[in-house]
């Protein structure tokens, strides 16, 4: 690393929540291409690392499985004490990636600065970055690397698809009517979520409009098949991709032509692999969570009224995803047509 000192095991402390696991990827890219010879091992529950996993700059995976409590924190406690390490990133700000951060044996334990560090976090580790205002979670991770010295730019997430899943990612897409748009339609937060019935509306107007065959995708909590039912009760023709594994949903966004998402994971996936995504935002500010310096013409924002200059902030606002008419995401799938389709069918992997 540039500060002079070879540091060549790094730990990562970030182990849930996959859109923020997608936000980690530039730093994990950037700390492997200032030293190639790095050992990366990264700390993350299951699944999050199913997304992960087979990435090249991630040497190795730690599981915690909160499904086992304290039973899984001591197993990955014992795991840790046969390691030793020249630094460990703490990304997460709660007591219990503080807790993991104390089970690795490292002289530099970097974090967040106390004024950020919740649950008091900053007790954990003996190296914080400095206090910065608020700003886009990308780049509040991108701190880290100001903070050792490591450049940021290019900026590389490296999500994929990889070449040993070119097999099974032809055959995956093979069975995808194409072309097509990738429709994200559920969350982890219901306040996310969206009017089944307008999905059906821009489901029914992306193929009789744009040529473009609606594809599901997302999990398969009680919610999201719910929707699914309501959108085909609405008459809405459409293909279900709902609870693919991560790794093939990396593939079905890269060859999408457009996606729509929710405020979710797959919205941050797209914009990874340079997937033009039409993002509906409501309960979080966009400012802070959408899509990093791409796409952003392509926002649907319900969390701001008309002409307001919100703050960049962590505040949640309820209720605003009703605002979202299917005449506003169509709008913005026009402007998808007009300035980024022929560049989407370019680069459509």
């Amino acid at each position: 690393m540039t500060d002079g000192n070879v540091e060549r095991r790094i730990c990562i402390v970030m182990m849930s929540a996959i859109g923020d696991a997608v936000h980690v990827l530039p730093v994990v890219a950037a700390l492997k291409r200032d030293d190639p010879t790095a050992k990366i091992t990264w700390i993350l529950q299951p699944g999050p690392a199913s997304l992960v996993r087979g990435h090249p700059d991630v040497d190795e995976i730690l599981l915690v499985d909160k499904a086992r409590g304290w039973s899984g924190m001591l197993d990955l406690r014992r795991e840790l004490s046969k390691r030793d390490f020249d630094l460990v990133i703490d990304l997460q700000v709660y007591i219990k990636a503080g807790l993991v951060t104390s089970f690795v044996r490292a002289p530099v334990k970097l974090g967040f600065d106390r004024a950020r560090a919740r649950d008091l976090n900053w007790l954990f580790t003996n190296r914080q970055i400095p206090p910065h205002a608020p700003q886009h979670v990308q780049d509040q991770y991108l701190e880290f690397l100001a903070a050792l010295e490591v450049p940021a730019e290019p900026l590389e997430w490296k999500l994929g698809p990889w070449p040993e899943e070119s097999a099974w990612r032809e055959e995956l897409v093979a069975t995808l009517p194409r072309p097509f748009a990738t429709l994200v339609i559920g969350a982890t937060h219901s306040e996310k979520e969206w009017i089944a019935e307008r999905w059906a509306e821009v489901a029914g107007a992306l193929r009789s409009d744009f040529g473009l065959e609606p594809v599901l995708a997302g999990g398969r909590s009680p919610r999201e098949l719910e929707t699914a039912r309501l959108i085909e009760a609405a008459g809405a023709r459409t293909h279900s991709t709902l609870g693919v594994p991560l790794r093939q949903l990396v593939s079905i966004l890269a060859a999408s032509e457009l996606v729509i998402s929710l405020d979710t994971a797959p919205l941050h996936m797209s914009v990874a692999l340079d997937r033009p995504v039409i993002s509906l935002m409501g309960y979080n500010n966009p400012k802070r969570v959408g899509p990093y310096k791409r796409f952003h013409d392509l926002i649907v924002d319900a969390y701001g009224d008309a002409g307001e200059d919100y703050p960049i902030s962590l505040a949640h606002r309820l209720g605003r995803m009703p605002h979202i008419t299917a005449r506003d995401v169509l709008e913005k799938v026009e402007r998808w047509r007009a300035l980024y389709r022929s560049r989407a069918a370019s680069t459509r992997s």
